[in-house]
């Protein structure tokens, strides 16, 4: 399908695609599809109009110079544009998920105030059944929600094809409520959920028109992800819109559909379980590999997180205390520390900070005399090729003061040794062999 998209505040590379920004772009009602991020939206409200006291953003249109009647104005116009779009045009309109955002008040003089939040400029559609009614977007909450955790839900849609493409690169800012709890899957098609069950992708009917949220990616090209996204919505194009079921339905059954039924409720429940599987064998992976993370992360968080891992596998305890690494075994005690860098070498800095814990602990007499200092120079090399990876001098003070001066490949080399023999006789080996190295550390084999 060649169609006339345009896309307001989201770059997506593609010759068939116009980017505009919210305010001042062309109508949205000229347009097959609008793909729209509101998050910028409400820029021009938090930085123009500060909170009053109550944090609430407030303009009153007798002082502030028509901003808030031009902003009123504004978001019916593009409501009344997106509205002619989805209903008279049978128009699409793609928007990334996000909260609601902090909302602008518009005061004016002797009248009630005007909401404006990032979603104003959505139309209204009010869809009922006989027990229900989903009023949109009145009674919808906007969460803040962040997270990775996307479960799809198997609807064959050309939306979830989409996000099926992205999986792993998807990463939800908000999810998607109703204020009287109507079950949406009555009148909207459910794309995905995370695992607690919060809407992050939702596709909603306006007539044989379609507002469909998505969450944002990351890691993803402005050109890939706009060839996916005009793809989706060509293929929908093709595809009825969704059209609730009435109660009564089920006394019009036709030949074969209960045997299909069953077979559908038998072939769900095995996904079920066997997504329960996978993620226990992720998780099983996920603890396995956790350090592998001492041969390329950094940071406190990550590197020295994984050095502590590490160290916990030789059958070290790792205590909480004001080092960076205590450690603990019935063949001695050491202080550790632990320094990664893109650079081919670690220099002093750390080293110091180790020499003044242990002297500490040796003048106090309350700690461990020996020092243990991990590094990971060239960190984003293949461990196998990288270069002597600290300073001579780090080397002379290391042995000088009978500290351990300890590699994160000859670290990886001890925990996989230990993992492959869990022997209690052979990690006390190793962990005496760490114990009395003076200076670099050669004995993993």
């Amino acid at each position: 399908m060649t169609g006339h998209f345009l896309a307001i505040n989201w770059e997506l590379k593609h010759p068939e695609v116009g980017e505009e920004g919210f305010f001042e772009g062309p109508s949205f009602a000229s347009f097959d599809a609008l793909l729209i991020d509101p998050n910028p939206v409400s820029d021009l409200w938090v930085y123009d109009v500060p909170p009053e006291k109550d944090g609430v953003r407030r303009t009153y249109t007798d002082s502030d110079r028509g901003f808030g009647r031009t902003l009123s104005r504004l978001m019916a116009k593009r409501r009344a544009e997106a509205a002619d779009l989805l209903h008279k045009a049978s128009g699409i309109i793609v928007c990334r998920l996000r909260p609601r955002g902090e909302p602008l008040e518009v005061m004016a003089q002797g009248a009630p105030g005007e909401r404006i939040d990032r979603y104003s400029w959505l139309p209204t559609v009010s869809l009922v059944d006989r027990h229900h009614q989903l009023t949109f977007p009145a009674n919808s909450r906007f969460l803040p929600r962040c997270g990775k955790d996307v479960v799809f839900r198997g609807t064959g849609d050309p939306f979830e094809d989409y996000l099926h493409e992205f999986k792993g690169r998807i990463l939800y800012r908000a999810v998607y409520q109703d204020l009287l709890s109507t079950p949406i899957s009555h009148f909207a098609t459910v794309l995905a959920c995370n695992k607690v069950g919060d809407v992050i992708a939702l596709q909603i009917p306006f007539d044989e028109g379609r507002l469909v949220l998505l969450p944002p990616l990351e890691g993803v090209s402005p050109a890939r992800e706009a060839a996916a996204l005009l793809k989706a919505v060509s293929t929908a194009v093709l595809h009825p819109a969704f059209a609730p079921k009435p109660d009564w339905l089920p006394a019009y059954p036709l030949p074969g559909e209960d045997a299909l039924r069953d077979e559908l409720s038998s072939l769900t429940s095995r996904r079920e379980k066997l997504n329960l599987k996978v993620e226990e064998v992720a998780s099983r992976l996920e603890e396995t590999t956790k350090y592998n993370r001492i041969l390329y992360s950094k940071g406190r968080f990550t590197f020295l997180s994984a050095v502590a891992d590490s160290f916990r596998a030789l059958g070290f305890t790792v205590e909480k205390s004001n080092y960076d690494l205590l450690l603990r075994s019935n063949e001695g005690d050491a202080i550790g520390t632990a320094s990664a860098s893109e650079e081919a070498m670690i220099g002093l800095g750390p080293y110091r900070r180790l020499l003044d814990w242990v002297d500490r602990a040796r003048t106090e007499g309350e700690g461990p005399n020996k020092g243990i200092l991990v590094v990971s120079g060239s960190r984003e090399l293949d461990p196998k090729r990288r270069p002597t990876q600290f300073t001579p001098d780090v080397l002379r003070g290391c042995k000088s003061q009978g500290f351990c001066l300890l590699t994160t490949y000859e670290l990886y080399k001890l925990v996989r040794q230990a993992l492959e023999e869990k022997d209690k006789k052979a990690l006390a080996t190793l962990r005496r062999k760490l114990l009395e190295s003076d200076g670099e550390f050669r004995g993993s084999g």
